[in-house]
């Protein structure tokens, strides 16, 4: 028996969702190899990558030893950069008129207000892309009367051809985006925005495609198949669960199915008018024995609705909700003060903490969650909530798909 305890391979199979991102799946292999040799410098522990090893979408396969257990895990990331792409494509003046429909989506329907009672600092991100085009438009319009006032010196008609330099100057912002991420923002929350939360059908597409790419998981030989929703990608998560479990497609004696959402910003969604569907999903999924559901957030993170319980704050719960159990990643006392100093105004970089290496690391370790020996529900068994954790149900709209 002993000897067969120490041959046995854990096997898991991890699907990783991305928030609103356009960049390529090689960003995240990348990240996940460099920051898990880090961590596992610092942990002790071995861990490395190797080429994918199962069909399907863009990933890679970890080969870990962590307190004497080996584990062969599948990593795949369920990518949607191309819709992400395409809903990027989008001129200046479309951009400018994107930020008025958002502004108006949220300001008009009240979830402005609602979401500031939650965490002030996802409510600052999303009107961070408002005011800076803003300025932009602002700048453009100054240069465009200096430059007007200099050419009314030949004749006063000559000032209207400053003008011309508006879109010379606003095309300058837009080049730069890469640093300033003005334009990135306002198409992620214009993207929501623009069908009142509502999913549109490109992406309730690709989500059926993801419901079937981890229900035929669920039929193969491993003992976890664990879902990772990142930013964005949590409510996508919610949504792709919740229909899983729905069309039956979790099977009894199957792999155990859990489900970890960090950095979330559901709100962002749920708070709006046509969020029907994800809403109804909240309610459904922490309802469900069928997984084991766990939000991480972090206040650091002031990207995410941090320590907001997704389901009680989008005033959805029942008094059947037993998920998700609420924690902290608790960047403050995970980082140490000299990384803490060096990150905490890198708020993007943050906001993927999550997913890399701690100095510091408690019982949140992205790579023993994702390669170590326990499953999800294991690891945390008898794992309190947050004592700071916000349940108040605020959301004005809590109607749910009929």
């Amino acid at each position: 028996m002993s000897s067969r305890a120490a041959t046995y391979v854990k096997r898991r199979r991890v699907f990783y969702i991305p928030g609103y991102d356009p960049i390529h799946p090689r960003r995240y292999r990348e990240l996940y190899r460099k920051e898990s040799a880090r961590q596992a410098e610092i942990s002790g522990y071995d861990i490395g990558l190797k080429p994918k090893a199962t069909k399907g979408p863009y990933g890679w396969h970890v080969a870990a030893s962590i307190n004497g257990q080996a584990v062969e895990t599948d990593v795949e990331v369920l990518y949607w950069a191309d819709i992400v792409r395409d809903s990027m494509d989008q001129g200046i003046v479309s951009t400018y008129l994107q930020l008025v429909r958002t502004a108006w989506g949220y300001i008009g329907s009240g979830a402005l207000w609602r979401l500031m009672r939650l965490r002030k600092g996802p409510v600052i991100a999303a009107l961070y892309p408002v005011v800076f085009l803003l300025v932009q438009l602002g700048l453009a319009l100054c240069v465009a009367w200096a430059i007007g006032r200099a050419l009314a010196l030949i004749h006063p008609w000559a000032a209207w051809a400053g003008l011309a330099a508006v879109p010379f100057v606003l095309n300058w912002f837009r080049k730069q985006d890469n640093k300033f991420f003005a334009y990135y923002l306002m198409h992620d929350y214009a993207y929501s925005a623009r069908s009142k939360g509502a999913n549109p059908p490109e992406l309730e597409a690709r989500m059926a495609e993801f419901t079937d790419i981890i229900a035929e998981a669920l039929n193969i030989d491993a003992d976890e198949v664990l879902v990772v929703g990142h930013s964005s990608g949590a409510h996508l998560a919610v949504s792709i669960l919740s229909e899983l479990i729905r069309q039956g497609r979790v099977p009894a004696d199957g792999p155990a199915l859990n489900f970890i959402s960090l950095g979330q910003v559901v709100p962002m969604v749920s708070f709006l008018p046509k969020a029907e569907r994800l809403r109804d999903d909240l309610r459904f999924l922490s309802e469900r024995d069928e997984l084991f559901w766990l939000d991480v957030t972090a206040p650091g993170d002031g990207c995410a609705f941090a320590l907001c319980d997704p389901v009680h704050v989008s005033g959805v719960a029942t008094e059947n909700s037993r998920w998700p159990l609420v924690i902290s990643a608790a960047f403050t006392q995970t980082l140490s003060p000299a990384r803490w100093k060096e990150l905490r105004w890198r708020f993007f970089r943050l906001h993927f903490q999550y997913l890399c290496a701690f100095d510091r690391p408690n019982d949140y370790d992205y790579f023993q969650i994702t390669a170590g020996p326990l499953t999800l529900s294991d690891r945390f068994a008898g794992r309190q909530p947050s004592k700071s954790r916000i349940e108040a149900p605020v959301n004005k709209f809590t109607s749910v798909s009929p």
